[in-house]
């Protein structure tokens, strides 16, 4: 019961749904008002303190009067009081200020919001008001009350609470409410930058629903961290500037403190931080966290960072002192204890306070904090000041210390990249090598061609990194000018590329210039590029040829040639049909990959993975839902186009014969072209257009080499689009069964093509297919009932194709198998109610596609009816609804339905 304006205060972002104040807060607070008392709310910018006021003020049983103080007049006296009130009051005594409000609130509930933005008068009223009043006030923290203002309430109050952050499934269900397009992983960020603060998490969901910065714009002010400079949002815009207005009440310690974590973006040692650490806990900005088992050594010496990011060697509380040379930490300097690091509540506070300084004094915080961190990310500090000497310098230090080839291939190509340094050979060679191990060719192809011409090495490195990264005529270019008399290592490097380059244009050449080099050269390139080639003549024993070249490659400490071994296994496997065992293997390497941080080639393997689960269609494996969401995180992440385009196919094929076959198509028209997976997209494409119901674009001709089961795939799509068509020629059986088609050698495509060219069955075929890929399963069964002229046989086949259909998620193909079921009598759908205006089932499920936007024969192909039968009850339910059009007979319906 509100009886003074000011109750629309909020802390939290317009529009933001209701009931995200904590509950355990409100309820404390509510028992200790039972009585007179003064219950004061505490929080951070943004974490709901004003929205625990109102749930606090709706819950109690009495009037209740609302105000609270405005940072543009915080000098007015009393105005807060007065707002609840709605009269002017004495501000010049406060004896006199209290009682006149004591005696218009009574047994009421006055509340006072952002206290910290009231007049001393107000503060003084407050606490001498406790004794006889209920009082729930709201005080942001940090604060600019005096001392014993402070001390003064906290010895009036009842409680003193401080409103929690919210919790992570809090967070994330109030953030999927705000955003529900928001994917898993995008949520993920969002709670974890937001930190539990309710009004941060509105707005950064929100921001990321139109669209989130890419990583190139993050600009040089990322040290491997956080970004921190606010997108240019307005919401985001008017939250940073409530909390840069908390901030700037902080001490300056502090708040360089707290730009300092934004800048670390991660937690930090309380002597690196300096004197504003106690102040900030205090306001509750930093949380303490547990220190890793084995934390990083300092490379620098473990002292403060003033107030305006210059050394501290001598005055910061806990610090020790250093020459500040860039030395090891001197004797006896002790790494922190567990539990001694530091974090900031919430990273996007932390993101703010580093947006608020000046450049210079970013530029001062950047250099100080390379003085502080390991050279790893002294190296991303000094670079973001513009030191690139010195990030150099620090990036090639780390090198040596450097524990996985990620790392590696990072500071690396970071010494190459910096625009005020000219690296030598030498650096450029290892950070194309780097680069090439952690599966990045085009920065290895990119750092090479930046300086001037090098050596044989960075020869036979150029050609390897352009053949990874396609371009077949480059990479032999590249590789042949290297002379016979160059030393073995880099004679066995150009025999492989030059192998590699002929096997795709001259497959038999290859296989035999392949067998000069043995079954298993001792250089371990060497010998993946053999078994790569027996690989692709399906040489028996190719399996073990690859496994073991991976084996020999990771014993020699060669990784490109490991994962690029394991990469050809999964390949093969794949495009002959052994889905499962590619899978397998597939999972396997990502694990490995990412122990050893290459991000580029576990991108690859995980979304290769996926596109074997999503075409095996196992019921009892990967749940479909599970695929779709995987590949979706995978594609929104920056990964290889080759990743990408497996990410997209597996989610596409999923969606499709799920019936969501508009954001299948629509994700497939905007993948991105990769020649190495063209195929496979393609056949997805037509895939996809023979299940909405158009058989024509599934029918289009193309000639372009494919893997032996992609081609298969696609010649049965083609035939599945002719027969719906009504084609009526059929094709020779001698060349539906050519022995140099790519898939002429995989029993489930020859079985098949034979069953459509009427030399064999499609219940063999079928059976074939069991093993392989269950959607195919599914069509033969399928097609038996359709070529089948005994009912009895016929029905036999439709029932097995509409059962395994409906375990495995395949809904077109599930209304297919209805359809003709019905040829046969044989009905499924449940009726309802005929009489009156009641909508019947099949009519509801009608118009509930109508109103996802779905046209006549993608519903119709759905729920496996006819386009007439659609549109019969289309009419028939904007009949009884009396809707003019069919999209209003499905807005009615919905409303009907909820």
């Amino acid at each position: 019961m509100p009886h003074a304006p000011g109750t629309d205060v909020a802390d939290r972002a317009a529009g933001e749904p209701a009931g995200t104040a904590p509950d355990d807060v409100v309820a404390r607070a509510s028992a200790l008002l039972a009585k007179p008392g003064l219950v004061v709310l505490t929080g951070a910018p943004g974490t709901g303190r004003s929205t625990a006021l109102r749930d606090l003020a709706a819950a109690f049983r009495g009037p209740v009067f609302a105000g609270g103080g405005l940072s543009m007049l915080q000098d007015v006296p009393a105005l807060a009081l007065s707002r609840a009130v709605r009269v002017r009051l004495p501000a010049h005594d406060t004896a006199l200020l209290a009682e006149a409000v004591r005696s218009r609130v009574r047994s009421g509930l006055l509340v006072v919001d952002d206290l910290q933005w009231a007049d001393p008068a107000t503060v003084a009223a407050v606490a001498a008001l406790a004794a006889h009043t209920r009082v729930a006030v709201a005080l942001r923290t940090p604060h600019r009350l005096p001392a014993a203002s402070v001390a003064a309430l906290r010895s009036a109050s009842a409680g003193w609470l401080a409103v929690p952050p919210l919790t992570v499934a809090a967070a994330t269900d109030l953030a999927r409410r705000v955003a529900p397009a928001l994917g898993d992983a995008a949520l993920a960020e969002v709670v974890r930058r937001a930190g539990g603060v309710p009004l941060a998490v509105t707005a950064l969901a929100r921001h990321a629903t139109t669209g989130r910065p890419a990583a190139v714009d993050r600009g040089p002010e990322t040290t491997g961290a956080l970004p921190v400079v606010v997108p240019a949002t307005p919401e985001v815009d008017q939250v940073a500037y409530a909390v840069a207005e908390a901030l700037a009440d902080l001490t300056r310690p502090a708040r360089t403190a707290m730009a300092a974590l934004g800048l670390l973006g991660r937690p930090a040692c309380p002597t690196m931080l300096g004197a504003g650490v106690e102040e900030l806990r205090e306001a509750g900005l930093i949380i303490t966290v547990p220190a890793p088992a084995a934390p990083p050594a300092s490379s620098g010496p473990d002292v403060a960072v003033s107030a305006d990011g210059s050394p501290d060697n001598g005055g910061s509380p806990g610090t020790t002192a250093g020459a500040g040379d860039g030395s090891s930490p001197p004797a006896g300097a002790a790494a922190p204890e567990a539990g001694e690091l530091v974090a900031p509540a919430s990273p996007y506070v932390a993101e703010v306070a580093a947006g608020m300084l000046d450049p210079a004094s970013r530029v001062a915080l950047h250099r100080r904090l390379a003085e502080l961190t390991p050279d790893r990310e002294a190296a991303r500090h000094l670079a973001a000041a513009g030191d690139d000497v010195g990030a150099a310098a620090r990036a090639l230090a780390a090198v040596a210390r450097a524990g996985t080839a990620g790392e590696r291939a990072e500071l690396l190509l970071l010494a190459c990249d910096l625009p005020g340094v000219r690296p030598d050979d030498a650096t450029r060679t290892a950070a194309a090598a780097a680069a090439l191990a952690a599966g990045r060719p085009r920065d290895a192809v990119r750092v090479l061609a930046a300086g001037g011409p090098l050596g044989v090495d960075a020869a036979v490195l150029r050609a390897e990194a352009l053949l990874q990264i396609g371009d077949l005529a480059g990479a032999r270019a590249a590789a042949a000018p290297v002379p016979d008399d160059a030393p073995e290592l880099v004679r066995s490097a150009r025999d492989r590329v030059l192998l590699l380059a002929r096997l795709a244009n001259d497959p038999a050449g290859a296989l035999a210039a392949a067998a000069g080099h043995g079954a298993a050269p001792e250089n371990a390139g060497l010998r993946a590029a053999v078994a790569a080639v027996r690989a692709a003549g399906r040489v028996p024993g190719w399996e073990y040829g690859l496994a073991s070249a991976a084996e020999a490659a990771a014993a020699a400490g060669d990784l490109l040639s490991t994962r690029w071994s394991a990469w050809l296994l999964v390949e093969t496997l794949a495009a002959d049909g052994r889905l499962v065992e590619a899978a397998a293997t597939a999972q396997r390497a990502a694990a490995a990959c990412a122990t050893d941080l290459a991000y580029s080639w576990q991108a690859r393997f995980l979304a290769a993975a996926l596109w074997c689960e999503a075409l095996r269609g196992d019921p009892a494996g990967t749940p479909a839902d599970d695929v779709v969401r995987r590949a979706a995180d995978l594609s929104d992440r920056t990964v290889p186009t080759l990743a990408r385009a497996y990410a997209v196919a597996a989610a596409s094929l999923v969606e499709a014969d799920g019936g969501l076959l508009a954001p299948a198509r629509a994700r497939l028209a905007s993948a991105a072209p990769a020649p190495a997976a063209a195929a496979l997209l393609d056949w997805v494409g037509r895939e996809a257009a023979w299940l909405d119901g158009q058989p024509d674009r599934a029918a289009a001709p193309d000639s372009a080499a494919a893997p032996p089961l992609v081609d298969g795939l696609r010649r049965i799509t083609a035939r599945w689009a002719a027969y719906d068509a009504g084609v009526v020629e059929e094709p020779d059986p001698a060349e539906l069964d050519a022995t140099d088609v790519a898939s002429a050698g995989l029993p489930a495509v020859r079985e098949t093509l034979a069953a459509w060219s009427g030399t064999g069955g499609f219940d063999q075929a079928a059976l074939a297919w069991h093993d392989v890929v269950v959607r195919e399963e599914v069509r033969c069964l399928l097609a038996a009932g359709l070529h089948e002229t005994d009912p009895e046989r016929a029905v036999a086949a439709l029932l097995a194709a509409e059962s395994l259909a409906e375990s495995a998620g395949l809904v077109v193909l599930l209304g297919r198998a209805r359809r003709a079921l019905r040829r046969h009598a044989v009905r499924r759908e449940t009726r309802g109610p005929r009489a009156g205006s009641d909508l019947t089932e099949r009519e509801r499920d009608v118009l509930r596609l109508v109103a996802r936007g779905e046209p006549s024969r993608r519903i119709a192909g759905q729920l496996g009816i006819s386009a007439e039968t659609v549109e019969t009850h289309i009419r028939a339910g904007m009949r009884k609804l009396g809707a003019r059009t069919r999209t209003a007979a499905a807005a009615m319906a919905l409303e009907q339905l909820r």
